[in-house]
């Protein structure tokens, strides 16, 4: 599968060397695609969409739906995008504290299909599974197709189906988003991003 991972920094860097060893194109986005030095293909932002099967967000929360909005909508037509991606703010509070990123990118992109997943944990623990004991990722998102892209793809990271929780609607991923400020209180009492949760029943 040919995915487009917009962003370059640490996540969009850390998911694409997973996903390419599990056998997917990876094309990264950038504003300024000169000016990066990754080991995978840069292209503009616009590119990298519209060669992508499936688009993931890795912008940086905060600027995400402002970048995004300022590209052609109609590039994104048809496509399942993830976003796993948090908006904060410099001093770490929720930038959309009624709703979610995800929530305005499936706004600011009618024709596209946003599935929300992969975070809730760090990335580190996200793209290596085993790396912890069997906890468990989460999806919104209003189309069904889309999800189970997005499912595939985490399975490729090496996450079982009983691992993906399917938590509904688009509307749903404010939860996953504002458990970004638990994260951060854990990470700081374990001094460790080394975790996950578990969904118990």
């Amino acid at each position: 599968m040919k995915l487009g991972i917009l962003g370059t920094g640490k996540v969009a860097v850390m998911l694409s060397g997973a996903w390419r060893k599990a056998g997917h194109e990876i094309t990264l986005g950038s504003r300024d695609p000169s000016s990066k030095n990754v080991d995978f293909e840069v292209t503009s932002l616009a590119d990298c969409v519209s060669g992508a099967d499936v688009v993931v967000n890795a912008i940086l929360g905060s600027a995400a739906l402002e970048t995004v909005s300022a590209m052609d909508a109609d590039l994104f037509a048809g496509k399942t995008v993830i976003d796993v991606s948090n908006a904060t703010t410099p001093q770490f509070e929720l930038t959309y504290s009624g709703s979610s990123l995800a929530a305005r990118l499936q706004e600011a992109l009618p024709s596209a299909n946003v599935v929300k997943s992969m975070n809730t944990a760090a990335m580190s623990v996200v793209t290596r599974a085993t790396i912890v004991p069997t906890s468990s990722l989460f999806l919104s998102g209003d189309n069904g197709e889309a999800k189970r892209e997005a499912a595939g793809l985490i399975r490729d990271l090496g996450w079982s189906d009983e691992e993906i929780v399917d938590l509904g609607g688009i509307e749903t991923a404010r939860g996953p988003e504002h458990y970004v400020v638990m994260f951060a209180t854990l990470a700081g009492a374990l001094k460790s991003e080394a975790f996950n949760v578990r969904l118990v029943r």
